[in-house]
């Protein structure tokens, strides 16, 4: 999801549109960031331009082209800035981001303490992954975007034929199975493509940041009316198959939420996320000026029905005859998250303060995978963090990504 997961990035935009100040005051001591990853600078050049080559990293772009027919965006970071002894054999990771934002997230922070670039300079070739909808992956072999076609789409499909044709590029290029991290959403596709066997016979192990799989537990009060907003009838309700929380359309539903009681869209941050510990006003005054990005309301509504619903399962389409003619069954099927192979290499990192990623709902996925191979799982637990820290927090590198990085290591 977003780094700020689910709903909360559009309402956290939309709330930055109207009123700036409620998004500073967020950091614990300054950060410099560079700040040349706006949005002129990426739709000039791509995310390789605007965040990449600028700090000395070789970086490549390249287009995936899926089995339904979307041409995807992806960056490739093959190497480190310095080669340190590492040579030319060198692990892919492919790392997914959330819902409403692109593979930019990842790279907000200076590049001593993003991910991708200190996983390049830890001696792995490094690709970032951009779902369809977003910016750079809007093109079709048929449709256009501004055809409700080219949006009738949820996150089944970025199971069945984003993460295939990834997958497939990697692997054709690297000769190499592949280590994947998800963020928040990042984690539900990959979990459920997993649980269904696709990917694993190119897949090497997983790491897991702030998971959602079960949602039901999350706990506050604007992003649960959001959720229970987002019922079949939205799309009426909107008229628009694209959910884009920059149209006034879906800026004024985001509005309406603010009036709900017990919603404070003064403190929207951490009344969605919970609190994040170490988050920096000038990485998020960044990461405004480049998020968030289109996604389809299709996508927003089989969201809300995981958060409504309490299991997994594919898109609802609200009428038993509907789910028979698209299924062959009269209620969506199930992901079985417990079917995904016992020896995977998993890491499943979560924190304590996250709202979106509960702990209890966090235990509910553990409780899937309480026959997983007991060496195979390594879980980490920090109290203090919320959703967003594990994408930009400011001492992410020292809690997280040097414990993915040694997880990674002891895979090879």
């Amino acid at each position: 999801m977003a780094p700020f997961g689910l709903f909360s990035l559009a309402l956290l935009s939309f709330c930055a549109l109207v009123q700036p100040s409620l998004v500073y005051g967020l950091g614990r001591g300054m950060l410099r960031v560079v700040d040349s990853g706006d949005a002129e600078a990426a739709g000039a050049g791509g995310i390789c331009a605007a965040s990449v080559t600028i700090y000395g990293y070789k970086c490549e772009e390249h287009e995936v082209r899926t089995q339904d027919g979307y041409i995807l965006s992806m960056q490739r970071i093959p190497e480190g800035r310095v080669d340190g002894g590492y040579g030319t054999k060198r692990q892919p990771v492919l790392i997914q981001h959330g819902v409403l934002v692109d593979g930019m997230t990842w790279l907000l922070n200076s590049p001593e303490q993003n991910l991708p670039m200190i996983l390049a300079d830890r001696g792995f070739d490094v690709w970032i992954a951009n779902t369809r909808g977003t910016r750079f992956c809007r093109k079709h072999t048929s449709l256009d975007p501004m055809e409700p076609a080219f949006w009738d789409w949820s996150w089944d499909e970025l199971v069945a034929y984003d993460l295939p044709a990834i997958f497939e590029v990697v692997f054709s290029k690297t000769g190499q199975k592949i280590h994947y991290i998800g963020h928040s959403l990042g984690t539900l596709i990959g979990l459920a493509s997993f649980s269904e066997g696709n990917q694993v016979d190119k897949l090497k192990s997983a790491a897991l940041l702030s998971p959602i799989a079960y949602l039901s537990h999350m706990t506050t009060a604007l992003g649960v009316y959001a959720a229970k907003a987002f019922v079949g009838e939205i799309t009426t309700l909107f008229g628009l198959a694209e959910f884009d929380p920059k149209g006034e359309p879906v800026s004024n539903f985001l509005k309406s939420l603010c009036a709900y009681p017990g919603v404070d869209c003064y403190d929207l941050l951490s009344s969605l996320t919970g609190i994040n510990c170490c988050l920096n006003a000038s990485t998020v005054d960044l990461f405004l000026k480049n998020e968030p990005q289109p996604t389809s309301t299709k996508n927003m509504v089989h969201l809300a029905q995981t958060v409504r619903d309490g299991v997994i399962t594919k898109f609802n389409y609200g009428r038993p005859d509907y789910n028979l003619m698209h299924y062959g069954q009269l209620i969506p099927p199930v992901y079985n998250i417990s079917n995904i192979p016992l020896d995977l290499p998993i890491f499943l990192t979560y924190g304590g303060h996250d709202a979106l990623s509960d702990v209890r709902d966090v235990n509910l996925l553990l409780d899937n995978l309480k026959f997983h191979d007991v060496d195979k799982l390594h879980v980490q637990y920090i109290k203090d963090y919320g959703h967003a820290d594990f994408i930009m927090g400011m001492n992410a590198k020292d809690i997280v990504y040097n414990q993915v990085v040694t997880f990674l290591k002891h895979q090879q």
